[in-house]
């Protein structure tokens, strides 16, 4: 009995594991034409719902559809109603599973096919070029292989050693509507428990066809699926930005909404649903389990398709009702990355957008770190001067975070295998986020400077200051040039103006460095007051070099 019980969550092991290989290596054969795919077809909610329609049915994997979509709204690419729009086609491409097994997974034994096609696929990933399409193959047997090994592994409940279980089954079968929420709460609790709907799915319509449960219990279990499907993603996005929080309630609300009202109109559904299938040729799903999985599947359909046609109506209320759920905050002297989310991690391509937009944020943070700069060199203040100084100092920590965290999150993407295009903008970014930080640093050693400044009594002449602000005022636009060549999506990047800033900050530099040099041998001013100096206009040439390193890296110039 252990034996069988274990050998049945093997197989349900090879199914899920099977979904997933599927999923990531149509990422990776795909991913450029998801992407751009997704990002065009969201202009009206009614193509939202056919892209995610489309796209779940090409990864058989709606959760890989979902997390796409949260992380193109994250990453500014979709609007939170674009995405909403696809997580409602997700749901109706979901449904493809339970076709694919009810007409396929129990009329033939697919499983005679799966070695032929897994030694078929074998020298393809034996391949650079084919590696991801011999590896799609390779999960698509998995699937029906550990759907062919769960059918076999559940014993023949007509079998009198059985009747014990056939009559706990019919018991919890035979207390009328209760016994309906009952299934539909075990069915919530056990996706969430799996982690899958379509594994979930393909367990229940091996109940089934193996006469553990009725159609109106099977319709119940599929009714928790839809539920507990959603639990994970919001669990994930616990941890995640507003937007995915967004995201994941759109998705719980569009299915309980489903929910509720199919288990409001509960029998007048499932005498449709039994209509329509003898109208496709089959027998009463109530009188022979043969027909429940062709009948599950269309109950499956009919409950995603209507939801979403009706539902579909209603997403600016939705979207009304997610900002009330999930408020916007002001957190901005806080650590938080607003696009990447390690427990939503996209695969392939795609996942370099989420890291181009985070570190557009991380460049507007140093800007406005390097706009304290001027404000404590010239304040007059010491509480205020305390109060930005450690606001400096916050974020100088806040930018060491932000480098880690999204070196890390780009070391995690190069380890799932890119394209070459794709592992060259890796290195580039890492490159980018590198000199970011240390232009962080410098402002951090700035206001350190001034502090010593400050605390020494030492006064600059009035030529001075105004060298030190006219080297402040140059830094800064070659900061905004900076942040205006990233949010350009590494396209349309004006290397020549970032240049020409490079070139005045360094011109000025030398201009300074050999007034200085004359001033220290006339004894013009003293030796600390030419250290305190010089040690300004040398840091700000020092940010200056991170900042056209920045652009260099983003075009691919060495530097």
């Amino acid at each position: 009995m252990v034996l069988t019980v274990l050998t049945f969550f093997g197989a349900l092991g090879l199914f899920l594991y099977g979904m997933t290989i599927m999923s990531d290596n149509l990422q990776k054969i795909a991913g450029d034409k998801l992407r751009s795919l997704l990002g065009k077809m969201t202009s009206n909610p009614f193509k939202g719902i056919l892209t995610g329609v489309g796209m779940t049915i090409v990864m058989n994997a709606s959760a890989a559809t979902i997390v796409m979509a949260v992380s193109f709204v994250n990453a500014g690419l979709l609007s939170l109603a674009g995405a909403i729009s696809i997580i409602m086609g997700a749901n109706i491409g979901t449904t493809l599973t339970a076709w694919i097994i009810s007409l396929l997974g129990f009329s033939f034994s697919i499983k005679d096919f799966c070695m032929p096609i897994v030694a078929f696929a074998i020298p393809l990933i034996m391949t650079k070029k084919y590696k991801a399409h011999g590896s799609f193959l390779v999960g698509f047997a998995l699937i029906f292989y550990g759907l062919a090994i769960m059918q076999k592994m559940v014993p023949d409940f007509s079998q009198p050693e059985y009747a014990y279980l056939m009559e706990y089954v019919s018991n919890m079968s035979s207390y009328g509507y209760f016994s309906i929420l009952l299934f539909v709460f075990i069915g919530s609790i056990v996706t969430f428990a799996i982690q899958s709907s379509t594994a979930m799915m393909a367990v229940t319509l091996v109940m089934c066809a193996n006469g553990l449960i009725n159609f109106e219990m099977a319709c119940a279990l599929c009714l928790g699926e839809n539920i507990g499907t959603t639990i994970t993603a919001n669990i994930a996005a616990m941890v995640a930005n507003r937007t995915a929080k967004r995201a994941a309630r759109a998705h719980f609300l569009f299915n309980l909404t489903g929910v509720v009202w199919i288990l409001i109109l509960f029998h007048p559904v499932m005498w449709l649903i039994r209509l329509i299938t003898m109208l496709l040729g089959f027998d009463d799903p109530m009188t022979n389990s043969i027909s429940v999985p062709v009948a599950l599947a269309c109950f499956h359909s009919f409950f995603n398709i209507v939801n979403s046609g009706v539902l579909v109506w209603l997403i600016p209320t939705m979207i009304k009702v997610l900002y009330k759920l999930v408020p916007d905050t002001d957190d901005e002297e806080e650590f938080r990355l607003k696009y990447i989310q390690h427990s939503i991690m996209p695969t392939g391509e795609i996942a370099l957008e989420p890291a181009k937009k985070e570190i557009e944020v991380f460049s507007k943070r140093v800007e406005k770190m390097f706009e304290f700069i001027p404000e404590l060199f010239d304040m007059q203040d010491s509480k205020q001067f305390s109060k930005l100084a450690e606001r400096t100092q916050k974020y100088e920590e806040i930018t060491d975070r932000m480098e880690v965290e999204i070196a890390r999150y780009l070391t995690n993407v190069s380890e799932n295998g890119l394209s070459a295009k794709a592992s060259k903008e890796v290195e580039s970014m890492l490159k980018i986020v590198d000199n970011l930080e240390s232009i962080g640093d410098s402002c951090y050693q700035l206001s350190l400077a001034i502090e010593n400044r400050n605390k020494q009594h030492i006064e600059f002449s009035e030529h001075m200051n105004e060298n030190i602000k006219n080297m402040f005022n140059l830094v800064d636009m070659a900061i905004k040039q900076m942040n205006t060549n990233l949010s350009e999506m590494y396209i349309n990047v004006k290397l020549d103006e970032a240049e020409n800033f490079e070139n005045q900050i360094n011109n000025l530099r030398d201009i300074l460095r050999e007034e200085h040099t004359e001033a220290v041998q006339h004894n013009s001013y003293s030796y600390q007051i030419g250290i305190a100096y010089s040690n300004m206009f040398a840091q700000l040439e020092k940010l200056g070099d991170y900042v056209i390193n920045v652009t260099e890296a983003i075009t691919g110039k060495k530097n």
